[in-house]
């Protein structure tokens, strides 16, 4: 797991608690890609968490752009999330 992928995971961590955080990095798929040469990579997350509980599918995404804030501006230029709580796991 390289750098970003390990800091990404830790803020996901810190916030969420999650019971499960599958982080895939899809960059190399997206080479060539406008965001890839920007530097900011391709994610695929899915993420299993108590907090989600009583939020829409959109507020959720919500949560975990505000969570990982300043990535999303400059390190993470795509990420696709999954974001479920225990009994839709």
């Amino acid at each position: 797991m390289n750098e970003r992928m390990t800091r990404i995971r830790a803020k996901l961590t810190a916030t969420f608690s999650p019971l499960e955080c599958l982080l895939e990095d899809d960059s190399a798929l997206h080479a060539g890609h406008a965001g890839a040469a920007s530097g900011g990579g391709h994610f695929r997350l899915r993420i299993v968490s108590d907090q989600f509980e009583n939020y829409s599918r959109i507020a959720r995404h919500r949560l975990v752009y505000d969570c990982l804030g300043d990535m999303m501006q400059t390190e993470i230029h795509a990420l696709a999330i999954t974001a479920l709580t225990p009994s839709e796991a």
